[in-house]
């Protein structure tokens, strides 16, 4: 249904671990929705350079795909990502990013050196995202892979900014929602009916201990969504199984 495999990849051993709560999730499924996207796969890894490379290597070998990912651009010896992106999504060695060198060199002066001066050693090719805080950037590469860092208050302007320019308004996806007094299994049939083209999903619960599900389907044809929701609905009228529309 959703042309494009989004995926957004947050890396930080510190999330893991407890010491920092993720707010990236929430807020790009939110921001992509305003555009009618929806997120493809979402990774919490920890700043560990195999994990991250198999990560982008699975990324850059999904032909749909698009990414958002967080952490790991700075200049300490545990973030790793600008070095990985550029093996993974390049295959060469990190060179001086001219524009980014200058306003790190403009903001910390002689505090730029020895080491904030390596945020500006980026992938060939890489583009920047504004960063409205400290102005030490973000980057993309080939208007598909968007690398940000891992303080929200950074992140997620730069998030904005790659949605508004490189993922135009996709179609409206219409849903349809219903809360079931039965379990999951008794709609098994009906769920092997949906056609790949319409998106079908069933969250069982159990409600007074006894098993209900939610059902919804959805797809960007109004008219195929209500047909295809209506086939639930006639089924459990038919065995006067009660239901609740949600939405």
């Amino acid at each position: 249904m959703n042309p494009l495999h989004i995926y957004a990849v947050i890396i930080g051993s510190e999330i893991l671990n407890g010491r920092r709560v993720d707010k990236h999730f929430d807020f790009v499924k939110r921001a992509l929705a305003q555009r009618g996207y929806t997120l493809h796969c979402v990774e919490i890894i920890k700043d560990d350079a195999a994990l991250i490379k198999s990560s982008f290597e699975r990324v850059r070998a999904d032909e749909k795909s698009r990414m958002f990912c967080f952490g790991g651009i700075g200049s300490t010896p545990d973030d790793l990502t600008r070095a990985i992106a550029a093996d993974v999504f390049r295959g060469s060695p990190l060179v001086r990013h001219t524009k980014f060198e200058k306003d790190i060199i403009e903001h910390f002066g002689e505090g730029a050196y020895p080491n904030r001066i390596h945020m500006a050693e980026l992938p060939e090719g890489a583009e920047l995202l504004k960063n409205p805080v400290n102005n030490m950037s973000g980057f993309y590469l080939d208007e598909r892979y968007f690398f940000m860092p891992g303080f929200p208050e950074m992140a997620h302007p730069m998030v904005e900014e790659a949605i508004a320019r490189f993922f135009p308004q996709n179609r409206i996806l219409y849903r349809k929602t219903l809360h079931a007094l039965c379990s999951e299994e008794r709609l098994i049939a009906i769920m092997k009916l949906m056609p790949d083209d319409v998106e079908c999903s069933s969250l069982p619960m159990f409600v007074n201990e006894k098993a209900n599900v939610e059902m919804s389907v959805a797809s960007y044809d109004e008219k195929i969504t209500l047909r295809y929701f209506g086939m639930f609905m006639d089924f459990l009228e038919a065995n006067d199984i009660g239901f609740e529309v949600k939405e």
